[in-house]
């Protein structure tokens, strides 16, 4: 393994769960519900398609862009007060320390992923910082994992992908990475098809020892499988 790609959204910064909650409580206001599993369902995917639910939802536009800047608002608020998750910035003390390379694959733009990673000082870990911006489509088409990959100089079977959606694990196993999944509390229920190993957060386990646990199972696994 000479490589590690992290998603940024709910893997790095669980933005999602705070997005989860302030969408839920704008939706209070209107003495709604939001149900976890709903939300959830719509993680790692366009935005778009969270916009088409809302919208079916609430039906009435002017209702529906007060509920956005609701959640907006509270969402800028509590912001603010988070912290890369549990583990984050060891496992990429450790690749540096071990001389691996280090990607990001994001399906959010560009400046929204350049912009948190700098104030929480993990920009200069990165080699290569591939966004929504680079790609016509974003995960779980794999072409951002693609991308990431050919800018590390690496080929899929040397790179390991830490995802916390069901649509990043596909968009990184189609993109034939290994991957190890890290849900966070939205996305914990999800089912995941297919990934390699998965981890309630990345201070579960060394770096090194996941290194080696996947390198032994490429090994043994038989040729001709994927």
């Amino acid at each position: 393994m000479k490589g590690i790609v992290f998603d940024f959204d709910g893997l790095i910064l669980d933005t999602e769960t705070v997005w989860y909650d302030s969408f839920r409580e704008a939706f209070r206001q209107l003495h709604l519900d939001l149900p976890l599993e709903d939300f959830a369902s719509y993680v790692g995917t366009h935005g778009a398609d969270f916009d088409r639910y809302l919208k079916e939802r609430i039906g009435n536009e002017e209702l529906l862009m007060a509920v956005k800047r609701t959640a907006k608002e509270l969402h800028r608020e509590k912001i603010q007060k988070l912290d890369a998750r549990e583990g984050v910035r060891t496992y990429l003390e450790e690749a540096k320390a071990l001389d691996m390379k280090i990607g990001l694959a994001s399906s959010s733009d560009r400046a929204w992923v350049r912009g948190f990673l700098g104030q929480l000082q993990l920009l200069s870990f990165f080699d290569a910082i591939k966004t929504a911006d680079d790609v016509a489509r974003v995960k779980p088409d794999p072409e951002l994992y693609l991308q990431t990959i050919e800018a590390l100089q690496l080929t899929p079977g040397e790179a390991i992908a830490f995802e916390d959606s069901a649509p990043g694990a596909k968009a990184a196993t189609t993109a034939g990475l290994h991957c190890v999944i890290v849900p966070n509390p939205v996305t914990g229920h999800l089912l995941f098809e297919r990934y390699d190993l998965r981890l309630t957060s990345m201070a579960e386990r060394p770096l090194s020892e996941i290194v080696r646990e996947l390198e032994r199972k490429a090994s043994e696994r038989p040729r001709g499988l994927i």
